[in-house]
């Protein structure tokens, strides 16, 4: 019985999504003491940019006429399913950049869609528990200035609950730039409050996940 535990931030000492998956993931370990519990830290490690290419292209090609880079891409998606496909349950933290997807995580997650198993031919990680804790510098729910501009959280969904099929849970938290950026100070209890909301969903995803693992 494992948990496997993404985190995409590039930040580690002061990322807001981190702190999150540390509440989930405590719930975890008060369940489930003597359970290890599976890193992959892609600030860290991060997946190289033409991993995905080089995994493609290799699987096109006989086993010996691959490039050594092409063997390596391969090796490393394969370690990548097999770490999601081990586990029991799945936890994974990222932020919103740029307001698109973490290119660390989409990255990774186009490298480990290219195994046979979770690839879009069928999914052998429907059902299984997950978390996903996303946290957005600003605010882009719908009234606010700037809706829509958030293009992460979306495909995240989709991705894992839709085309991987995961029991998924959503801990979703705006405003984390509050206190950093001046322009923001007039939503100081706003983000408090988001912040409140995120810790509580955290705390009782946290114990959901372990709950559908007992």
């Amino acid at each position: 019985m494992t948990l496997f535990r993404l985190d995409a931030s590039i930040l580690p000492a002061t990322s807001a999504s981190r702190e999150l998956g540390d509440l989930v993931e405590a719930e975890w370990a008060a369940a489930h003491p003597s359970v290890p519990v599976q890193r992959r830290d892609l600030a860290d490690e991060p997946v190289p940019a033409t991993a995905w290419r080089d995994a493609v292209l290799g699987g096109f090609a006989p086993e010996a006429e691959r490039t050594p880079a092409q063997s390596a891409a391969l090796a490393l998606a394969r370690t990548f399913a097999d770490e999601l496909l081990s586990a029991d349950a799945l936890l994974f933290t990222v932020p919103l950049y740029n307001y698109g997807v973490s290119q660390h995580f989409k990255t990774w997650f186009d490298l480990a869609y290219t195994v046979p198993g979770i690839d879009p031919q069928g999914t052998e990680l429907r059902g299984k528990p997950a978390t996903l804790v996303t946290v957005l510098g600003g605010n882009y729910a719908e009234g606010s200035p700037k809706e829509g501009w958030d293009h992460s959280t979306a495909w995240l969904r989709r991705v894992l609950e839709d085309v991987w099929g995961l029991d998924l849970r959503i801990v979703h938290r705006p405003f984390t730039l509050v206190g950093v950026n001046p322009a923001l100070d007039a939503f100081t209890e706003t983000a408090a409050e988001f912040k409140r909301t995120a810790e509580s969903a955290a705390v009782r995803s946290g114990r959901e996940i372990a709950a559908r693992v007992a």
